[in-house]
């Protein structure tokens, strides 16, 4: 896999109060492609981050139906994926992308 498909695939963090209790199990989750399956996910974070990936779970989200001014309007639907690393092995997503 080149370097450019793999930062196609992963598109940033998700830095949510949730997500960051997941570093506790040394997890960390971002918002990847639609398109990307496991494997795709699996070769990304280990090529851009050198890292040992232990396991990875996918989830699609769909977009919510929102209001604004009065107008109908609908958010994006997104994919995110939750990586658990390997033991000793760490991500800083805070500074990194």
């Amino acid at each position: 896999m080149t370097p450019e498909r793999c930062y196609d695939i992963i598109h940033r963090p998700v830095i949510t109060e949730k997500s960051m209790r997941g570093a506790e199990w040394n997890q960390v989750t971002f918002q990847v492609d639609r398109r990307a399956t496991k494997k795709e996910i699996r070769q990304a974070v280990e090529t851009i981050f050198g890292v040992t990936v232990k396991a990875v779970n996918t989830m699609n989200q769909t977009g919510k139906v929102k209001r604004f001014r009065g107008r109908l309007g609908r958010r994006n639907a997104v994919k995110k994926a939750v990586v658990t690393l390997a033991e000793g092995e760490r991500i800083d997503v805070t500074g990194t992308l």
